[in-house]
């Protein structure tokens, strides 16, 4: 493998701190790769010195797997790369505070929209409806489901930046005390509190700390000698914090970014940070990589030249280079005005059909192949706003598109229908809303099958108070629905299945969004609370979620926000919508933060607003995820504020290369349509692969589609006395042996059941104090044999494919045997067979983690009556599972998922057997 000059500095620069300044296009993943394979060479460097953070779960998946693959080529096989972090800023910061600070044990994580939904639920108690916004000196109060994602921003904000809290107003001070309480009495992090816990713990300098705090300080100092952080442009104050906590004991630093590319600003990244790195921290190295080898000289042009008119004062200097085989032909940039944008709209669409079938080459020296839908891509900066001429034109022209996120998702006809049931229960529809909604849908339901459905929904109208409240939800009823009207994947006309049950399911996601903080509601109430919640505030709360899984390759143009299209490629891009005050946006209007927050106590406070060099790095972004064909777009829209060209669209006119008149492709040379299949990095978690084990289609139900299961009021029961397991075994390896008489004391610290009313609560938790007491009585005498508590295993069957999960136990046996050993509970139980391939995996994972065998299997039963299961390693299960593992992961990738053949004991405990076939009598 070839490298430039400055990429070969980058990659052997291991002993000073490192800010390598990498432009779009430059190859900065494998840059990283071979520098973390290169320290991995380095005499006492193991894996677990080495901490790296990406931006986003797939950005690490890709260089997990790079990272693996280079230490292969370069070492051959290295054992403990499970216990090396390659993931997200966020996963480390918890993986710190679940594992050294059982307190936190227990917590659970909540995601955006989760976090809105309990301000909303709990307007009161969190701050929302006491905290002020004061308006040209006047002050209201802020509004339940109206001002709820503001109230989320600012807790954000008061946590992650460098405000000053001690001159808060009142109001906003007793706000953040009411939300961070509500979130502490019910065991929540949102995730603005992982990191600012974990980075107040890491720099903590109190000697007289709680012992869980040293403890991780102490993890740090002895494990953590190089931190690599890419992204780093769009780092926030609290971030910056946690690598500085990371660092301080020596640990090297490496930083990758690339200023131009900051664009999450207004969720209070600093550019500040690479801008002033060098400063700030002694000795730091500067390398910048220059070539971009993904781009056509003419767009690498025209992105420089649009990125270049940033002040140098807010810029670090360079020059970005077109470096690839990627070459320009007139009429490559185009840009093009339209007098409306249904006219704007039919020409994106004229102008892919017309590049359908050109060829193409992906890499240099590579065969081209014909360009197909999925090599186009349509990016907005508000797919919400701006997408909707465009994706009625692809429909009635039958061509295939996925729009990224879950934006559009409550528009599409099926997921309308859906919530038609929801809106029939809580009075607002009768039947024959529900029946034509399903018809319009045009899923293959006929009327009958529809009214087929209805006695559900009229169950579920009839309550009845004395019956369990957790007994009707809405993920049950929906489920049941679907059951009943018999709707199938295969049933669904015109190939549109997938599509449909993907929407589907991921509305079923936003159900378990819901009813995760409203399940303790009554069902009335919470079916009443759901209706208006899915119809009128739903589509706001997911305007910038993106529910991709990144296994699913549909040949299908994508339509985008240029936020969501950060870190990828395409070799055509669209920008449309490029009128002044939408590209760039104006200022947005009505409440904003500092109504709320004074703006003088946010340092760097304008970032928060967007700059107009914000919108031009958006704008650099954007340009830059074309490797061949650009075209910018302008038509005027019906607003008053829309009738102007962006002014990044007359600049864009003034370079040479781009047209103002379409030159039509060539028709020689055209090759079939061939979309470019990619063999994408899979991983998955041990329970991920339990699921494709056991049931391919249940598997891409629930995972790839996002089909949720019913939630149940003793959930969490397992996972607390899990939780109980871990701090005791961590205990005692270090030489703490915890006694039967803490049980009640472990039990007050982790038991955790957020959707058990008061009567469940109170039977369950004499239960978790007898287990608890029960095993310290059976397993105290052998606690100091403990090896490994909760430790991170990974197997690599074949290159591309990593499974990841925690082994509950590892401990040496009085016989000098290991023995690899998993809890369960009643809430944990699964079939025995699926349980020994688990505990297998396991065996394989500690093979790769230490080089050694286990000899001995077991499952430990926490419950009473429950069962200890023990067995020997069997080498024919270990061969047969890299085996299978290979060949599930390969399904996944091709999308072979299909149902089991017969029904089965599998089938009778899915929850998802009734969307997959007719249900059999036990």
């Amino acid at each position: 493998m070839q490298f430039t000059d400055a990429q070969r500095t980058a990659i052997g620069t291991h002993d000073d701190d490192l800010l390598i300044v990498a432009c779009a296009g430059s190859g900065k993943t494998e840059v990283i790769s071979q520098r973390i394979a290169g320290l991995i060479g380095r005499p006492g460097v193991q894996p677990r010195h080495i901490v790296a953070f990406t931006f986003t779960e797939k950005a690490a998946g890709e260089l997990k797997e790079r990272v693996h693959a280079r230490i292969r080529e370069l070492h051959g096989e290295v054992h403990g790369l499970a216990e090396m972090y390659i993931g997200t800023m966020h996963g480390y910061a918890l993986d710190l505070l679940h594992s050294h600070v059982p307190e936190a044990f227990k917590y659970n994580v909540l995601n955006d929209v989760q976090t809105r939904l309990i301000i909303d639920k709990y307007s009161t108690r969190s701050g929302l409806t006491t905290t002020n916004a004061v308006v040209n000196g006047t002050s209201k109060p802020l509004r339940r489901w109206v001002n709820s994602k503001l109230y989320q921003q600012v807790m954000s904000i008061l946590r992650e930046d460098d405000v000053d809290l001690d001159r808060l107003r009142p109001d906003v001070a007793d706000g953040l005390d009411k939300y961070m309480r509500l979130l502490s009495e019910r065991a929540y992090f949102d995730y603005t509190a992982i990191l600012h816990n974990a980075a107040v713990l890491l720099n903590d300098d109190n000697e007289e700390c709680d012992e869980s705090v040293l403890s991780l300080q102490r993890h740090v100092k002895e494990t953590v000698k190089y931190v690599v952080v890419d992204e780093y442009q769009d780092t926030n104050p609290i971030q910056e914090q946690m690598i500085r906590g990371l660092t301080r004991y020596g640990a090297n630093l490496c930083v990758v970014g690339d200023d131009d590319q900051t664009i999450y600003q207004w969720r209070g990244s600093a550019v500040e940070n690479i801008l002033t790195i060098e400063n700030r921290y002694e000795d730091v190295r500067r390398v910048t990589l220059n070539e971009n080898f993904r781009s056509s000289p003419a767009i690498v042009d025209l992105a420089r030249r649009i990125v270049e008119e940033i002040p140098l004062g807010e810029r670090l200097s360079k020059a970005m280079t077109a470096a690839g085989h990627q070459t320009f032909e007139r009429g490559d940039l185009l840009a093009l005005e339209f007098p409306d944008t249904d006219a704007e709209a039919a020409w994106l669409v004229d102008r892919m059909e017309r590049l359908r079938g050109v060829a193409f080459q992906d890499r240099e020296g590579g065969d081209p192949r014909g360009l197909d839908w999925s090599d186009f891509a349509v990016l907005f900066r508000s797919v919400r706003a701006d997408a909707g001429p465009l994706v009625e034109e692809l429909r009635r022209r039958d061509i295939p598109y996925v729009i990224k996120g879950l934006t559009k998702l409550f528009e599409t006809p099926e997921v309308q229908a859906a919530v038609a049931c929801f809106r029939f229960v809580a009075g607002e529809a009768d039947e024959q809303d529900v029946i034509d909604a399903w018809l319009d849908a045009g899923v293959g339901l006929a009327e009958s099958d529809v009214r087929a459905g209805l006695p559900v929904l009229t169950t579920t109208m009839q309550w009845d108070a004395s019956k369990p409240w957790d007994s009707t939800t809405l993920q049950g009823v929906f489920l049941d629905f679907l059951e009943a009207v018999g709707l199938r994947e295969e049933r669904v006309p015109q190939e549109r299945g997938e599509l449909v049950y993907y929407n589907l399911g991921r509305l079923s996601t936003a159900i378990g969004d819901f009813e995760r903080i409203h399940l303790t509601s009554e069902p009335q109430q919470r079916f009443d609370a759901f209706a208006k919640w899915v119809e009128y505030q739903a589509p706001n709360y997911y305007e910038e979620s993106d529910g991709d899984n990144g296994y699913a390759q549909p040949n299908a143009v994508v339509i985008a926000t240029v936020h969501q299209a950060k870190g990828m490629q395409w070799p055509a891009v669209f920008l449309p919508a490029l009128r002044k005050n939408t590209f760039p946006a104006s200022g947005r209007g009505g409440l904003g933060v500092f109504h709320v927050v004074e703006e003088n106590l946010v340092p760097g406070a304008a970032r928060y607003r967007g700059t107009e060099a914000d919108e031009r790095r958006l704008f650099y972004v954007a340009v830059t995820r074309a490797q061949k064909f650009l075209a910018l777009t302008f038509a005027p829209s019906k607003k008053r504020t829309g009738k102007k060209r962006s002014g990044f669209f007359n600049e864009a006119t003034q370079v040479h290369t781009l047209l103002t008149r379409e030159i039509s492709p060539s028709p020689d040379g055209r090759l079939t349509p061939a979309p470019m299949r990619g063999i994408p990095e899979v991983v998955m978690s041990f329970s991920d692969l339990k699921y494709l084990f056991e049931c391919p289609y249940s598997f891409k139900l629930r995972l790839l589609y996002g089909f949720d299961s019913p939630l149940q009021k003793e959930l969490g029961f397992g996972k607390s006395l899990h939780d109980v397991m871990a701090e005791i075994h961590k205990r005692a390896i270090e030489g703490d042996i915890a006694a039967s008489e803490e049980a009640a004391d472990l039990v007050d610290r982790h038991l955790n059941l957020p959707f058990a009313n008061k009567a469940a609560a109170d039977q369950l938790r004499p239960a978790a104090e007898i287990a608890v007491r029960r095993y310290l009585e059976r397993h105290g005498a052998t606690l100091h044999q403990t090896r490994y508590s909760e430790q991170v295993v990974e197997i690599h069957p074949v290159p591309g494919v990593t499974v990841t999960g925690r082994v509950d136990l590892i401990k040496r046996l009085d016989t000098n045997e290991t023995s690899v050993v998993d809890f369960k509970s009643s809430e944990r139980a699964q079939a025995e067979d699926l349980t020994r391939d688990q505990l297998h995996l396991y065996v394989l994972g500690y093979q790769e983690l230490t080089g050694e065998n286990a000899d001995v299997v077991e499952v430990l039963n926490l419950d009473k009556a429950g069962r200890d299961t023990r067995e020997v390693v069997d080498p024919k299960v270990m061969t047969s599972l890299g085996k299978r593992v290979t060949e599930a992961a390969d399904s996944l990738r091709t999308n072979r998922l299909p149902r089991l053949d017969n029904w089965c004991s599998s089938c009778a405990g899915c929850d998802f057997a009734g969307i997959c076939r007719t249900r059999e009598s036990d």
